[in-house]
């Protein structure tokens, strides 16, 4: 396979991913950092970074719209839900893991 085959590809299944984030808001970011350990901040985050790495100026906010499908403001009011204390617990239990792991 060719770089350029590769890299549209790769596209191709960041974009779906991005997709199904947005279709399925009922997973709240603090259910995927439980399990998987990133959520749709993060990838804004690593958006935002690879547009800075290739010279492209954003900030948080464009990168979050680009994520989320809609200002994040707007997100969190329609769709962001207070953390349980189980959920808190489970986030702190990953991350004792993570770091004991380092």
């Amino acid at each position: 396979m060719e770089a350029r085959e590769r890299t549209e590809l790769e596209a191709a299944v960041f974009r779906t991913l991005v997709q199904h984030l947005r279709e399925h808001n009922e997973v709240q970011n603090i259910d995927l950092m439980i399990l998987a350990g990133f959520c749709r901040n993060c990838l804004s985050k690593w958006y935002k970074a690879a547009a800075e790495d290739r010279g492209i100026a954003m900030d948080d906010g464009e990168a979050r719209e680009i994520i989320y499908g809609m200002p994040y403001a707007e997100w969190k009011k329609r769709y962001d839900k207070e953390a349980t204390p189980e959920q808190l617990a489970a986030y702190a239990k990953r991350q004792a893991r993570e770091s004991a792991d380092k």
